[in-house]
């Protein structure tokens, strides 16, 4: 009989089983194009529940890291190259092989976006969280992402010891929301303000794409929005419906 992974303390049974097949599929042990072993196998090798399971998979989808066919599995998508592990809805396809670098610029309990009322976020107080990705081998900016997340007593840790595996993702999870569908909007910035360049180390004025997302639970309570300016250079969309 297989030996069942010791559950760590703290950490969800679903983001558990995330964290086993992220690190699996990572390590080259399952490369793109595999397919994941069945749902029924997996209730066995972790001994949990078929939701519980499927939460998991879910994960891994929202990471990028695989696609799942109804009726048929799960298969591997992660070919070494993914640059964003909680894009949501839309993937952001690096058109570069540079090492990406990725910096957290602040995290805090605040109020929600200012230029945000493109939705009805239902709440006063967020979790508000700013990061830049960098190409690696020039230092200028490719994505500013700030994101805010209704503010719960869950998130109260995270003032001081960050985000779960510097991810938001699992953040997220380990609170109990888990996203279920989405909204996007995606529109050309005609110029990229001075503040934002500053922080990006580039040209005030340059053309962007401006992405915006809104991510739901099963019963529509927001778990995020994000407002994110992209490097058109660097990036191109992929929507999954």
């Amino acid at each position: 009989m297989r030996a069942v992974p010791r559950q760590k303390v703290g950490i969800s049974k679903s983001l558990r089983i995330a964290q086993t097949l992220e690190r699996e599929i990572k390590s080259g042990r399952m490369s793109k194009g595999h397919r994941l072993a069945s749902e029924n196998e997996l209730v066995r090798r972790f001994s949990v529940s078929r939701n519980t399971v499927r939460k998991g998979l879910e994960q891994l989808a929202r990471q990028g890291l695989i696609t799942t066919r109804t009726g048929i599995g799960s298969f591997v998508t992660y070919d070494g190259a993914s640059i964003d592990s909680a894009l949501g809805w839309t993937r952001a396809l690096s058109k570069t092989a540079s090492q990406i670098e990725t910096r957290t610029l602040g995290i805090a309990r605040g109020p929600g976006p200012a230029r945000g009322g493109i939705v009805d976020l239902g709440a006063t107080e967020f979790l508000c969280v700013d990061r830049l990705r960098l190409l690696g081998d020039s230092g200028v900016g490719i994505s500013l992402e700030r994101s805010w997340s209704p503010w719960c007593a869950a998130f109260g840790t995270v003032l001081d010891r960050g985000l779960i595996n510097g991810s938001l993702g699992e953040t997220h999870i380990a609170a109990g929301r888990f996203v279920d569908h989405g909204e996007e909007w995606a529109e050309v910035l005609p110029a990229l303000r001075q503040a934002d360049a500053l922080l990006m180390g580039r040209s005030p004025g340059e053309a962007m794409l401006r992405l915006r997302r809104v991510t739901r639970t099963a019963d529509d309570a927001v778990v995020e929005f994000v407002d994110s300016i992209l490097d058109p250079a660097r990036f191109g969309l992929h929507l999954v419906f």
